[in-house]
C-alpha cells in the first residue's frame, strides 16, 4: 500500500519501500522521520494481521507517535479503535499504554521506553529516537527477543545521534556485530533539503544558536563526549516525567526536605532558581525558573516568595549576587547560605551534582533546554593541574542551570553553618 496523495519525499519513500528485516535510520530533526517510519508500520498492519510495538523516550513522545499513526489511518479512511490502559513497572512506576486496533485485528501499541515496558510483548518493534532512551542497552536486551519468535517480525530503529555512549551508536557503527545485517538510511538536513524538504538550514542554524547541537541533531555527527562533565546518557538516566518545572509550592510535603539553589545573573547570564524536594532517598525537581534581564528588585521579590517553602537555600554570592544573597539571609535567617564561587568551591559543587546523577538520587524534567545546559559544562585540567569548569556563553545562558542544580544539591547534602561558604 502507498501513501495517499504522493506526500512522501524521496528519502521517505526509500525508507518505506525498504522491506529489510533489520533497518536503522539516522535522520535529521525536522526531516519527517517519525512520519515515514510510522507510515511503513501502518501499511504493514493494513496488508496483514500483525502487531507493531512502538517504544518512545517518554509518554509525551509516545502520544505524539500514536497521533501520527492515527493521522495515517484517517488519511486511508481506516477506522481504528483507540484504547488506553495503565500498568505498573517492577519499581511501581505507572506507565500509559496506548493502542490502535484495526478491524483486521492488527494492533499498534505505544509505550514509553523502559526495560519493564519492553518485555511481555511479541511483534514488530519500532524504536523512536533510540539514542535518547534511558538504559538503552537494558532496553535492547529486554526487547530483542520480541522479534525473534517469528522470522517475519521486523525491527526498526530511528534516531538522531546522542553521543557515542549508547546502544544506538553501537548499532550504527556495527560494534561487536561482525558482518552487519542492518539496512542503513542516513539523511542529514542538507540531504533532506536537496530532496525537497521545504526548510532553510541557515535560518534553522541561526535560530538554534548552538553549534554543537546543530552538528549533532541536524548534521548527524557523533560528538565525542570525553570532555562533557555530564554525558547525555547520564542526564537521560535521571529524567522523569513527574519531575516538574512549575510545581505548586503550597503542595510540597510538610515533612520533606526542600532545597533551593540559585545562580545569579543580570544581563548576559540567567538567574535560575532550582528547587528540590526529598521524597524517600530521591531528590525531585519541583521548580526550575529562569529569569533573564530581570531587575534585582524583581529577583529579590521572587526569592521572598519561594524561600518560605524551603528548608535550606544556597545562593550564588559571587559578584552581582552578593547583595541579593546577603539580603535574603537577613530576611529569612540562617537557612540561607551565600556561596562565593572559587575554584575549590566550584569543583566541590560540580562533583556533588555529578555524584547525584551517577547514584540516581536526583530526578529532573524532560526538557531540551535543561538537557543542553547541563551538557555544556566541560571539565578542563589547567597547566597547574587544577580542575576548571567551563561552558560557552550563548543566548540561552551560560550553563546557569548547572550551577543552580549544583547549589541545590549542595544545600541538600551539606550541613548548615550559618555563614558564607568559601571552601
Amino acid at each position: 500500500m502507498t501513501a495517499p496523495g504522493g506526500i512522501l519525499l524521496p528519502y521517505q519513500r526509500k525508507w518505506v519501500q525498504d522491506k529489510s528485516r533489520f533497518k536503522i535510520g539516522m535522520m535529521s530533526r525536522q526531516s519527517g522521520k517519525s512520519f515515514a517510519t510510522s507510515l511503513e508500520a501502518v501499511d504493514d498492519g493494513l496488508e496483514r494481521k500483525t502487531t507493531w510495538i512502538y517504544l518512545s523516550r517518554g509518554e509525551r513522545q509516545s502520544l505524539e507517535l500514536a497521533n501520527t499513526v492515527k493521522t495515517h489511518l484517517t488519511a486511508y479512511r481506516q477506522a481504528a479503535e483507540s484504547l488506553e490502559d495503565y500498568f505498573l513497572g517492577e519499581d511501581g512506576t505507572r506507565y500509559t499504554q496506548l493502542q490502535q486496533v484495526l478491524p483486521n485485528g492488527s494492533r499498534h501499541i505505544f509505550l514509553p521506553a523502559n526495560p519493564d515496558t519492553a518485555r511481555g510483548y511479541s511483534g514488530n518493534v519500532l524504536l523512536d529516537e533510540f539514542a535518547f532512551h534511558k538504559d538503552s542497552r537494558a532496553i535492547w536486551q529486554a526487547l530483542y527477543p520480541i522479534i525473534t519468535r517469528r522470522p517475519d517480525y521486523k525491527l526498526r530503529v530511528i534516531s538522531t545521534p546522542n553521543g557515542l555512549n549508547n546502544k544506538f551508536a553501537e548499532l550504527w557503527h556495527g560494534k561487536g556485530t561482525g558482518k552487519s545485517v542492518w539496512s542503513k538510511h542516513h539523511v542529514d538536513i542538507y540531504e533532506a533539503v536537496a530532496q525537497g524538504l521545504p526548510v532553510d538550514p541557515e535560518e534553522l542554524k541561526a535560530g538554534l544558536q548552538d553549534d554543537e547541537a546543530w552538528a549533532q541533531e541536524y548534521e548527524l555527527q557523533f560528538l565525542d563526549e570525553a570532555t562533557a562533565f555530564l554525558s547525555y546518557e547520564l542526564i537521560a538516566s535521571v529524567e522523569h516525567r513527574l519531575a516538574t518545572l512549575d510545581y505548586d509550592l503550597a503542595a510540597l510535603l510538610r515533612d520533606s526536605g526542600r532545597y533551593l539553589g540559585v545562580d545569579i545573573g543580570r544581563r548576559r547570564d540567567l538567574t535560575v532558581l532550582w528547587l528540590l524536594e526529598r521524597v524517600g532517598d530521591v531528590y525531585w525537581t519541583r521548580l526550575l525558573e529562569r529569569m533573564k534581564g530581570a531587575r534585582f528588585a524583581v529577583q529579590s521579590g521572587r526569592l521572598d516568595a519561594v524561600l518560605p517553602h524551603v528548608t535550606r537555600a544556597c545562593i550564588d554570592a559571587t559578584g552581582l549576587g552578593m547583595q541579593l544573597a546577603e539580603q535574603a539571609q537577613e530576611r529569612h535567617g540562617p537557612k540561607v547560605e551565600p556561596v562565593t564561587f572559587t575554584g575549590t568551591v566550584k569543583n566541590d559543587l560540580a562533583t556533588t551534582l555529578r555524584r547525584a546523577f551517577e547514584d540516581r538520587i536526583i530526578r529532573i524534567p524532560e526538557e531540551e533546554g535543561l538537557r543542553r545546559a547541563l551538557h555544556k559544562v566541560r571539565k578542563i585540567t589547567t597547566s597547574s593541574n587544577n580542575p576548571r569548569y567551563d561552558a560557552e556563553s550563548e543566548a540561552d545562558g551560560h550553563a546557569d542551570e548547572f550551577w543552580a542544580g549544583a547549589l541545590a544539591m549542595h544545600a541538600a547534602v551539606t550541613k548548615t553553618s550559618g555563614g558564607i561558604i568559601t571552601l
